[in-house]
């Protein structure tokens, strides 16, 4: 081979390497699970997540938020289910407060690979999870629980304050404008299987939470081994700090294969 010709080939496989490296650093790659199921607790309803979304979809996940019932547990664990049985391939399950209880359930589902916990609730297979918490402080939140019959929702008092006290206060009150009330219904629920004893599992801990004491949290993610990670943040930590939560997620589906 002549010197030009030598030196052309080398030029060329050059620029297509140059070319190839371009093109892989706008084209994400995602290396274990390809979907992420998003869940909300009481007091909310799908768009909460809307911080965490976008970080997700840009790594190229397939994202879902789950409009949760908010009617009964089995109500909210089939919505849940759902939503799963339309993911192709594996799956993390996220949620957030009360839909731990939704997590821990529709968890057992083959396709998901991963569980994360984002301030929420992670009780035991048959559980009574209202006992449980009664063995930490009562968090503030549950005196601004008010009923009209059998819904349940909070005073915009303790929205403000004690479940999205470190939001800015009008952000605060347009998540309170679109707050979903709960059926009474839902909170007897237990849960029949625990997925977090098969399923790797991650916990984001709210330090500053007023909605679900912060100790008991602590317990429910060591309980489990989850891998967790603990944020200066009210009960909203989806929303104040999505960043850390969008990364506690995307390590999720990294290791879920």
């Amino acid at each position: 081979m002549n010197r030009r010709k030598f030196t052309t080939g080398m030029l060329a496989g050059a620029i297509t390497a140059a070319v190839a490296v371009r093109a892989n650093a706008t084209q994400p790659v995602v290396t274990g699970s390809r979907n992420v199921v998003l869940v909300h607790g009481l007091f909310a309803e799908g768009s909460c997540w809307s911080e965490v979304i976008p970080g997700l979809q840009r790594a190229g996940l397939n994202v879902t938020s789950v409009q949760n019932p908010l009617t009964t547990l089995p109500d909210a664990v089939a919505s849940a289910q759902r939503v799963l049985a339309r993911q192709d391939g594996p799956t993390v399950l996220v949620g957030h407060s009360f839909s731990g209880m939704i997590v821990t359930e529709a968890g057992t589902n083959p396709n998901v690979t991963a569980l994360v916990y984002v301030a929420a609730r992670a009780p035991d297979a048959g559980e009574d999870y209202t006992a449980l918490a009664k063995t930490f402080p009562t968090p503030p939140a549950s005196a601004g629980i008010v009923f009209d019959g059998d819904e349940g929702r909070l005073t915009e008092d303790a929205f403000l304050r004690d479940f999205a006290g470190d939001l800015p206060v009008a952000r605060a009150r347009e998540l309170f404008a679109v707050q979903a009330p709960f059926h009474k219904d839902l909170l007897a629920g237990k849960t029949a299987h625990a997925a977090w004893r098969s399923k790797p599992s991650f916990y984001a801990v709210s330090t500053q939470d007023r909605t679900i004491d912060p100790g008991l949290q602590r317990y429910m993610a060591k309980r489990m081994g989850a891998t967790t990670i603990e944020i200066e943040a009210s009960h909203l930590s989806l929303i104040s700090h999505p960043d850390l939560i969008t990364n506690l997620v995307l390590r999720a589906a990294k290791q879920a294969v």
